[in-house]
């Protein structure tokens, strides 16, 4: 078996309303598709970011006749292979995670089995979270508490806000997060994420500020290239530090590992260096005593969770279009449940797909 195209798709849609965190306001919402196709019409496929487009051409050149049963010949190639230094950070790492999650997903469907078995099948029944809690134009406490009433309503026992945003304040965040805990009651784990907002002082100071709320974790309460000051963060709090949707390979996770600057790993597959590097990482983890969650859509998040003794939970986002074009495993009384379809188990919406997306 050879691999004979790679293609991109992308999809576009528009938001009916703006939403943001702390740095980053999205107006819009697009997801790309890569395709990897082989001479015996099997496809491999996943979602991708939009580097791969930019990168399509490096893409070809590197995989086109290659065996795609090889998967870290072929990470190998795409990280050393002559074209672009060994570095481990960067625009290209996300599309080396791609190539690496669609070549999973070709050799599930050549075997004929799941992802999540074939990588080790620990767990079939995962923990999930509903993350939401963004700020919008006249989005007020009472709407931010009926929005996380409502996750808990579809059976979700856990669920994530985020706070930052220069526009609130350490005060009215505080106030969110403890509106939240009353919404949602005791018993539901309340995940809280600042995407980067603060310095270590400020970062420590909210903690103290919200820490009677009983927050599940405290998710990048400083910047992603700031070690020591997320040690300094874990240190002075009890909250569990979350960190590393920002963080590439194995080498980066090193770093943040060995700083004791994290206590819930969120190794995102779409980044870090795909399933093949979310591996070694979650193995890394583990010899840490430290559990994974990985950031990012609970299709991809789920096979890598089931496959490994330490996966933690699976993050979900329920606002975001990507569930248009896309369904996963099932989801029950607040657990996702593997299936067994082959490869990583995402079912395409082929039809809107080929009605919205244009191919690359």
């Amino acid at each position: 078996m050879k691999i004979t195209e790679l293609k991109v798709t992308v999809v576009k849609q528009e938001l009916r309303k703006p939403f943001w965190n702390s740095i980053i306001t999205t107006r819009s919402k697009g997801q790309s598709r890569l395709s990897i196709c082989t001479d015996d019409g099997i496809e491999g496929t996943t979602l991708c970011s939009g580097g791969v487009c930019r990168n399509l051409g490096t893409l070809r050149e590197k995989l086109i006749g290659e065996d795609p049963m090889r998967i870290a010949h072929l990470w190998q190639k795409l990280y050393m292979g002559g074209t672009r230094k060994p570095v481990a950070k960067g625009e290209f790492i996300p599309v080396i995670s791609a190539a690496d999650n669609a070549l999973w997903d070709l050799k599930g469907k050549v075997l004929g089995q799941p992802v999540w078995k074939l990588l080790g099948g620990v767990q079939d029944r995962l923990w999930a979270y509903a993350a939401g809690g963004y700020y919008e134009e006249g989005k007020g406490i009472r709407e931010l508490c009926e929005e996380m009433e409502t996750y808990v309503s579809q059976g979700f026992t856990a669920v994530k806000m985020k706070v930052g945003w220069p526009g609130a304040g350490l005060r009215k965040d505080a106030e969110r997060v403890r509106a939240v805990r009353g919404a949602i009651g005791e018993d539901v784990a309340l995940m809280v994420d600042a995407n980067n907002a603060w310095d270590a002082h400020t970062a420590i100071r909210f903690g103290r500020m919200m820490e009677d709320c009983d927050p599940y974790w405290y998710e990048e309460p400083v910047q992603a290239d700031d070690l020591d000051g997320s040690s300094r963060v874990a240190d002075a709090l009890d909250v569990p530090i979350s960190s590393g949707e920002n963080e590439f390979t194995r080498w980066g996770f090193r770093d943040l590992i060995q700083r004791g600057g994290v206590a819930i790993v969120q190794a995102d597959p779409n980044t870090c260096g795909g399933i093949s590097e979310w591996m070694k990482i979650a193995a890394m983890a583990s010899a840490h005593h430290l559990p994974m969650s990985p950031h990012g859509q609970g299709m991809l998040g789920s096979v890598v969770v089931a496959a490994v003794e330490n996966g933690l939970v699976v993050e979900n986002y329920l606002r975001n279009f990507s569930t248009d074009i896309m369904a996963g495993p099932e989801f029950k009384d607040g657990y996702v449940i593997m299936g067994e379809s082959p490869g990583l188990g995402i079912e395409w919406n082929e039809e809107l797909i080929k009605r919205e997306g244009e191919t690359f």
